[in-house]
């Protein structure tokens, strides 16, 4: 039998049917439910990214260490768990953008310490209370909005494909061999930019679809399958993310657990499913109205943040950002020291090969040897001359350039205090077959 519940002088509240039976929990969801909660808010705060996306458009105006804040705050801590408990040192390198750092594994151990405690704790202390259904509906609507964020982060970032750029010079000639795991993967998803759109395209349908109470559960589903990908991809491929994605996929999951029994009597059992309701935040009409009117405008603060983000990024270091001056792919035509030609040999640790120019601030020279020295270096359009330093910021070559005729470059001037002048010629990156043709409906002999 149903029923509907009134205040008296205020507005009905939502109907709902009443069962006489209390609700209970079993001993281990009650357990593992504090345990969730405790653990995730740890996590979900030191990983300061999750809650970095709520910050809007207004991460204009934050540092870009903002991100970092949490961890840092706790890093005493953690260095102190490292040396009593494992006797390491460890520190966070500010200057990585690794995910998977000794110092955030040890955060990692010592959420999962504080939240086994506080569980064992939180059930002796609260051990007569049966069930937490209010509570666990505002912990999965927090959680659903703390993976949509994710999911809508990096969906932009491939939507507007900035994670994954295509190969860049440097990679362009580097021997395929002497390339890391984790950049195989980025040149392959790099390469591919309309697969790329295509995996971003599915993050956002995921993240967006979680905003909504209405479709929150096929996007949970949605989540479950582009983040298996994802840490399947970051274990395979070395990828230093592995604890985030592996803690998306979980989440995931987890916001999956109140539909099990739907699922397991549509996928399984051939039995008519209910439908799958997410639970209200509030009993009355009014504060339900009001807690949805106050998730659209999250959401939609949520999505124009970062979509400006995405839109930042590809203006300032993706497809859209300015070219340096001497921007392109450089091959040395000829090299001269002191005054007299040096030859193309191989053993020569002085002469280049190619010179690559390809954002502000640095450029890339490849050795005969085929090794690549990539270091600071300006280039003052208006004197027309490029300085380079080594990795410490002391100069080590004043040059002068010219462009004797299109698609050519001479630099003069000293290098490591010697004179020395180079001649260039712009290859064409379309050269490339990495750069060629990349599709064909018939391919009687693929690869070519």
């Amino acid at each position: 039998m149903s029923a509907v519940r009134a205040v008296p002088g205020s507005e009905r509240e939502l109907s709902e049917p009443e069962d006489p039976r209390p609700v209970r929990w079993s001993w281990p969801a009650r357990v593992a439910f504090r345990f969730g909660v405790v653990y995730t808010a740890i996590f979900c705060v030191l990983i300061g990214q999750v809650v970095y996306v709520f910050a809007g458009f207004t991460h204009e105006f934050l540092p870009d260490t903002a991100p970092t804040w949490p961890l840092l705050a706790v890093e005493p801590v953690l260095k102190w768990v490292g040396q009593t408990v494992f006797g390491i040192d460890v520190q966070f390198h500010r200057d990585s953008g690794s995910g998977d750092q000794a110092i955030i594994w040890l955060m990692v151990f010592t959420a999962l310490v504080v939240a086994v405690v506080a569980a064992v704790l939180w059930s002796v202390l609260d051990r007569r209370r049966l069930a937490y259904p209010r509570a666990g509906t505002w912990f999965l609507t927090i959680l659903r909005w703390c993976v949509a964020g994710q999911m809508l982060f990096y969906g932009v970032a491939k939507a507007v494909p900035t994670q994954m750029p295509p190969p860049p010079f440097s990679a362009l000639i580097q021997p395929y061999g002497e390339l890391s795991p984790m950049a195989v993967l980025w040149l392959q998803v790099g390469s591919a930019p309309v697969y790329q759109i295509l995996l971003g395209v599915a993050e956002l349908v995921g993240g967006l679809l979680l905003l909504v109470p209405r479709t929150a559960t096929l996007g949970a589903m949605l989540s479950v399958v582009s983040m298996a990908q994802v840490f399947v991809l970051n274990m395979t491929f070395d990828v230093p993310v592995k604890i985030l994605s592996f803690h998306l996929l979980v989440f995931s999951l987890v916001l999956l657990v109140p539909q099990a029994r739907r699922f397991a009597d549509f996928f399984l059992l051939a039995r008519r499913a209910d439908p799958a309701v997410q639970p209200p935040l509030f009993t009355s009409r009014r504060a339900a109205r009001t807690a949805g009117i106050v998730q659209a405008a999250l959401g939609i603060w949520l999505i124009v943040g970062i979509s400006t983000a995405g839109w930042s990024a590809w203006q300032e270091f993706g497809g859209g950002a300015p070219k340096p001056e001497l921007y392109g792919l450089w091959e040395v035509t000829g090299f001269r020291i002191d005054g007299r030609p040096v030859p193309p040999l191989l053993t020569d640790p002085d002469r280049w090969q190619r010179l690559v120019i390809e954002t502000e601030g640095a450029v890339s020279w490849q050795r005969m040897d085929g090794a690549l020295v990539t270091v600071p270096a300006q280039v003052d359009g208006t004197a027309r001359t490029l300085t380079i330093a080594d990795p410490a910021g002391a100069p080590t070559a004043n040059l002068t350039y010219t462009r004797p005729e299109p698609g050519t470059l001479r630099l003069d001037g000293e290098l490591d205090g010697r004179p020395v002048t180079v001649d260039l010629r712009a290859t064409d990156p379309g050269a490339f077959p990495l750069n060629g043709p990349r599709f064909h409906w018939v391919q009687d002999h693929p690869g070519r």
